[in-house]
């Protein structure tokens, strides 16, 4: 029941249903899906389940993060309440990442799991193509984490190696074709929102996947593949992606649509709000400012688009330094499957999508704001379950080998059959 609680939370926050149904809207069904889960792991059976004390170190840093960012806003010098309310909607992240490593225990709940995410995120594509073709960016098509283009594409970008898991893993032509439909609606979606920091994530998400399956997976054809989508999504549906562009190395007078201008202003601001973060975190290093508080400090009412810096100035610089230090022990995680010899092909592949992910997110975070976002968090929450999975499935065998052989004992002894010694 607790894996099931928590199955549904990830569907809740991946897959909207308030977005396909708006009655929906009224319940808080992340709140009820998580707290569910929760009780279901404390009061319910749990033989065979891992125990809160082989919580990896990451889970500390984490929960040490979210109690300064809960200290920082209960002493913000900005806006208390709001601060306070998004810190606990964000500590959710770590009761869903300690659910997640306490009760994905095989192969077949990672893969559930992780699927959650990877199917949801092309629907939720296809939603907003279908709903926002008339809209600038796809901005406001969806509500939460999908509203701002610049949050959609960074989804987009930190869910496609999954995606290209599951297609190479795929047994029917069915199933494949249905992933590969997905993908292609995902890139085209991305290309809609014309996020420059999205593109960059898709980038070198792109090219450590394309390294993984394609070089060292020998599926050379992928990256023949990868190229000719993306030149043809490029033609058909980048025209805003590549005003935008444009922009970075233009003068103001030189441009010449109404995009391009927008751009250009939208790259002054964020030089702007950068100096804005800077300035914070000298005048608050320890404590910040509160969480999700910059808008408000930086007079613009603007995100700084740099995840190290937003968690920085709105924690404090021990907040950004367990923030790195949680992502850093994601990617010891990811190499120390990495360095496996005695990985199965599709463990190769899991672990090359999660080195795919952290890779894309560590550099995309140079140029959004995403330090709340909880894909970051899950992908560290699988690579953890992942890593765990196989260091005690190598436990398990060794136990098993280390056993002395029963001895076989005749049929007939004892039954007064003499025997020869």
């Amino acid at each position: 029941m607790g894996f099931f609680w928590l199955s549904g939370f990830y569907l809740v926050y991946c897959a909207r249903p308030e977005d396909w149904f708006s009655p929906v809207g009224i319940i808080p069904l992340a709140k009820v899906t998580g707290v569910m889960a929760v009780l279901a792991f404390m009061f319910g059976g749990r033989k065979g389940q891992r125990k809160f004390s082989e919580l990896p170190v990451e889970s500390y840093f984490l929960l040490l993060m979210i109690a300064i960012l809960m200290l920082s806003s209960m002493v913000s010098p900005v806006w208390r309440g709001g601060a306070i309310n998004r810190t606990m909607d964000f500590s959710k992240v770590w009761v869903v990442y300690a659910l997640t490593f306490l009760l994905v225990t095989d192969l077949a709940k990672l893969r559930r799991i992780v699927f959650i995410q990877a199917a949801s995120v092309p629907v939720i594509c296809l939603l907003s193509v279908v709903k926002g073709h008339n809209a600038v960016r796809l901005d406001g098509v969806l509500g939460g984490i999908y509203s701002n283009p610049n949050d959609l594409a960074f989804a987009i970008a930190l869910s496609l190696p999954f995606c290209l898991m599951f297609l190479l893993t795929a047994r029917s032509g069915f199933r494949k074709i249905l992933w590969a439909s997905g993908m292609l609606i995902m890139v085209v979606a991305l290309f809609m929102t014309a996020s420059r920091g999205g593109f960059i994530t898709l980038v070198f998400t792109g090219v450590v996947c394309l390294w993984h399956f394609g070089v060292k997976g020998k599926r050379f054809y992928l990256i023949a593949v990868t190229v000719f989508v993306g030149v043809l999504v490029l033609a058909f549906a980048g025209k805003t992606m590549t005003q935008r562009f444009t922009s970075l190395w233009s003068e103001r007078h030189e441009l010449h649509t109404r995009e391009e201008r927008r751009a250009f202003d939208s790259f002054e601001q964020r030089q702007f709000l950068i100096d804005q973060a800077i300035v914070g975190i000298e005048e608050h290093p320890i404590i910040g400012i509160g969480t999700q508080n910059f808008e408000i400090y930086s007079t613009v009412w603007r995100e700084v688009h740099m995840t190290y810096l937003q968690i920085g100035v709105e924690g404090g610089i021990p907040s950004l330094i367990l923030f790195l230090l949680f992502f850093g022990q994601g990617f010891s995680h990811v190499w120390r499957l990495l360095r496996r010899k005695d990985l199965t092909p599709e463990l190769k592949l899991f672990a090359g999508a999660l080195n795919s992910v952290l890779v894309g997110f560590a550099v995309g975070a140079l140029f959004a704001p995403e330090a709340y976002q909880f894909f970051p968090f899950f992908t560290v929450a699988y690579a953890a379950a992942l890593l765990a999975f196989v260091e005690e499935d190598v436990r398990k065998k060794k136990a098993v080998a280390a056993k002395p052989p029963v001895r076989q004992v005749p049929a007939y002894v004892g039954m007064g059959v003499p025997v020869n010694h």
